[in-house]
């Protein structure tokens, strides 16, 4: 379970929550221009544009839960159990594994016009990284400053959706949540109107209660609900400084306190980590559930002409 946002304010910025049960000791990693990225079906990428996010490290190859690109493109998998189906290799098609998709696409593309032309090619096959890594069922946001796609692979084929909210969580497929938000479209930020009767006198008894009916389970559902409402009221004209710190208290709003979800092997799912991503500048923010710190990597900052995987430990 997971929450992805796409904001706009005096830069872009992107982010995450990642809300799991385990822990896979992820961490920061920045992928320079030059380290080849070896793709099972398909030729390897040598040269390239940088890439930083959060991920693991196995074997030398990044497994990115999500990532911006020195163009500030940025692409995030979350989990879509139970609709995600991928399929088998294609022949005349460009054949990427669900690891290798992020790479792939933030390696080539400057912008989600740049993504929407490639995902036209691309046939998405069912092919684990490994025995340990067995193949996650996912679908993805894609964002630039600009706009927001959604990718979901299931049994009706490869769609691509335009994402006008730039928010993406989990199930239902997005079509199901392009529709369910017209039923929200009476929240809001101001005191409630008095729509009942004009022969009672109601008043306001709190701030707050234009949004009466804003979800607030943990969901996907309404999570996706409560992202678009808490996204659509940010004020436009917040600087670098107040962005970030304004970026996590959106996640925050869609956050899973420990001891709140319990998963299906009775293990507690929770948001183990958040990020922000400046994605003009290239300065990665995060923070653990257990540190709240925001610590921050930079990208530009990074050796880029390297051929090595750069991991951040913090």
């Amino acid at each position: 379970m997971c929450t992805a946002i796409s904001l706009n304010t005096q830069n872009h910025y992107f982010g995450r929550n990642l809300d799991l049960e385990r822990d896979f000791g992820e961490k920061v990693i920045i992928t320079p221009r030059n380290y080849t990225f070896d793709f099972r079906m398909e030729k390897q990428i040598s040269s390239h544009y940088a890439l930083i996010g959060m991920g693991i490290d196995v074997h030398n190859y990044p497994l990115y839960f999500e990532a911006t690109n020195e163009k500030g493109l940025s692409m995030a998998g979350l989990n879509f159990p139970d609709n995600a189906q991928y399929r088998p290799f294609v022949s005349g098609k460009t054949n990427i594994a669900p690891f290798e998709l992020i790479p792939y696409v933030l390696s080539l593309c400057q912008s989600t016009e740049d993504a929407q032309r490639l995902l036209e090619r691309i046939n998405v096959v069912n092919v684990n990284f490994s025995r340990d890594f067995p193949v996650s069922p996912l679908h993805w946001i894609i964002s630039d400053k600009d706009k927001s796609i959604t990718l979901e692979c299931t049994k009706e084929g490869m769609k691509v959706f335009q994402n006008p909210m730039g928010i993406l969580t989990n199930n239902p497929p997005f079509e199901f949540h392009l529709e369910n938000i017209n039923r929200y479209m009476m929240l809001s930020e101001n005191p409630a109107s008095n729509n009942l009767s004009s022969d009672l006198h109601l008043v306001n008894t709190s701030l707050g209660l234009g949004a009466m009916g804003l979800p607030g389970d943990f969901s996907s559902v309404s999570r996706f609900v409560k992202a678009v409402f808490v996204k659509e009221k940010t004020p436009k004209n917040l600087g670098d400084t107040e962005s970030v710190a304004h970026f996590f208290r959106l996640l925050q709003s869609v956050a899973m306190p420990y001891g709140c979800v319990k998963a299906l092997n009775g293990d507690f799912e929770y948001t183990r980590y958040s990020c922000c991503c400046n994605t003009a500048t290239g300065e990665y923010y995060y923070q653990t559930y257990f540190d709240f710190t925001p610590k921050k990597a930079e990208l530009f900052s990074a050796e880029l002409e390297s051929n090595k995987l750069i991991i951040i430990n913090q």
